[in-house]
Formats: structure tokens, sequence, C-alpha cells
């Protein structure tokens, strides 16, 4: 078992620190573009992403931010929440939308150079397409929440232009501190939370054994027994449940996994339903090792939860349906 303080030096502190870099990025980005005037410009894109929604032109920048960093985009949403600009029922709608735009970022970094290698192109594309839809259905309900529940919203654009004369006589230098000085002060309320919460999540995980003798007290030696009613309900033999199993821990590893069953053990079908129940699984852990403190950590626990609680069952819900759409297909 980990000592304690190796748990917070090697775990805790480079993953808090990554995100600091990148949320303080993603803000400072922000910052930058009130002081310089580009989230006018950048918004006329956006505005196409956010007019249904009836959300302000300026949150399409930070929509749009989430295909190159979803850390950053949400960095940028914190800004605009914490300066009053986003009311919380419109940063949760914008969050909402956020979904396909972060997914797309994915596609470049982890599902088309890892996972359609590691599947094969027919069941990586299948597989990489259903999880597209995924994402994509979740962002068309933010935009048809948007539509209804946010009619009629007004939103004060001050808080994203700078606070200057008509003529803007501020040197490059000026400018530049000034949004410093606006990150700083965001990261000086963020980071403190990010960093409890990590910590105390990681040290959870490092003891997790203990959880485990926990459900073998309660005569539960093989987890995989709670599985296997739901695998024989969609028609999957037993091979599918350890892969299960182990998506659980690690959607890669079970990518590995199921790679050799597809074909002999698994149809091309049977090895996405696999791994989308897999992905329906590991939500729990996800929430715990990821979501949690990413979410507590920039919005703080009130809010970040309402976040969580959105997401996950945004989540569940289409995967179920994708589950069911390959099911009956």
């Amino acid at each position: 078992m980990q000592s304690l303080l190796s748990v917070l030096l090697e775990e805790a502190l480079p993953r808090v620190l990554t995100i600091t870099l990148l949320i303080g990025a993603g803000v400072g980005l922000a910052n930058l573009a009130v002081e310089y005037g580009l989230v006018t410009v950048i918004a006329r894109v956006g505005r196409y992403l956010t007019e249904p929604a009836n959300l302000p032109p300026e949150v399409g920048t930070a929509i749009l931010t989430n295909t190159v960093s979803v850390t950053a985009g949400y960095g940028m949403l914190a800004e605009f929440r914490e300066d009053g600009f986003l009311d919380d029922r419109a940063t949760l709608i914008a969050v909402v939308i956020n979904t396909f735009f972060g997914f797309l970022q994915h596609i470049f970094t982890y599902y088309g150079p890892v996972l359609v290698p590691i599947l094969g192109l027919q069941v990586g594309l299948m597989y990489v397409g259903a999880r597209a839809g995924i994402s994509l259905a979740i962002s068309l309900v933010g935009l048809l929440a948007g539509s209804v529940l946010l009619r009629g919203s007004e939103y004060d654009r001050s808080v994203v232009e700078p606070e200057t004369p008509d003529a803007d006589v501020r040197t490059h230098r000026e400018k530049v501190r000034t949004a410093g000085e606006s990150t700083l002060e965001r990261l000086r309320s963020i980071v403190p939370r990010l960093t409890i919460v990590y910590s105390l999540v990681f040290v959870a995980l490092a003891r997790s054994e203990r959880i485990l003798d926990g459900v073998a007290a309660v005569g539960i030696d093989d987890p995989g027994v709670l599985l296997e009613p739901v695998a024989g309900l969609l028609g999957l033999p037993s091979a599918a449940v350890p892969v299960i199993l182990v998506s659980l821990v690690d959607p890669t590893t079970g990518a590995i996994t199921v790679a050799p069953l597809i074909g002999d053990v698994l149809t091309p079908d049977e090895a996405v339903i696999t791994l989308l129940v897999g992905g329906l699984v590991s939500l729990t852990i996800g929430t715990v090792k990821r979501s949690i403190p990413f979410q507590f950590g920039i919005w703080g626990a009130e809010f970040g939860t309402k976040v969580i609680v959105v997401n996950v069952c945004l989540k569940a819900a289409f995967i179920l349906v994708a589950i069911g759409v390959f099911f009956l297909a």
C-alpha cells in the first residue's frame, strides 16, 4: 500500500498542477480576449451555436474552445459565471452544449489514434460513431433546453467588455497585466478547492482494497456475478463480463481485452454493446476519480454537484439508448 505522502506527491500533485495550468490558460485566454475585444470577433462564429439556445454569443467562444481543450473551455465558462455574466441555469445549459465539442477533441487525441487501431476499422468506427452520436444527442438536448428555459433571458455584456474609456489608449503591456491579474485572482479561488478535493479522492482510491474487502465480507467474492444478469439480458456471452469489469477501471484496457474476441466470440455489434455497457458501468469510477475533483475544483461543491448530476444522467440515458439501438438492430 502506498504511503499517504507518496499518493499526494506522485498522483494528486501532478494532476492538480496539470489542471491548474490548463485552467489558467483557459481563463487567461478569456481575459485577454476581453481586454483586446476578441470575444466579440470570435462570438460572431459562436453565435450560430448559442442563438438557438438563447445564450449570449460570447459563450460560443468557450464552447469552441472545447475542441482544443475541455479544461480551458470550462475555465472560460467559470469565468463568465463568477463575473455574473451567466447565471446557474445558463451555465448548466452551456455545459451540456459543450459535450459534443469536447468529444471532437478526443477523436483526434484518443479515439482515432488509440481505440480504432486496437478494435479494428469496422468495430472501431462503429464504437466511435456510437460515442459521437451520444455526445451529439446530449448537446442537442442542451440546445433544446436553452430554447425553452432561457427564452427572454438578458445578459449584462459590460462584464465581457474592458472597462476603459471610449478611446482605449492602454498599451499592450497594460492590457496583458490586467488580464494576468484577473487570471491570478480567479486561480486563487479555484486552486485550493482543486487541491483539497483531488487529494481526498486519490487517498480514497489508494485505500480502495478496503472497499473490496467490505464487498467480500457480505459474500460477494467475484464482482462479475453482479454483471452476469446484465450480460444475459442483452444476449451477450459470458466472455463479455470480464471485458465490462476491466472497462470499469480502464476503458483502453477494456478495448484491448475485447479485441481478440471479435469475430470468434463476439459479433461486431456485441463487441460495441459490451464496450458501451462497460462505459455505462465505468461512470461510477469516472465520477469519483475525475468528475468530482474537476467539477468541484472549478465550480465549488454546490454547483459542481449539479453539473455532475446533469452530465452523468444525460450520459447514462443516451448510452442506454445506444445500447438499445445496437441490441435491436
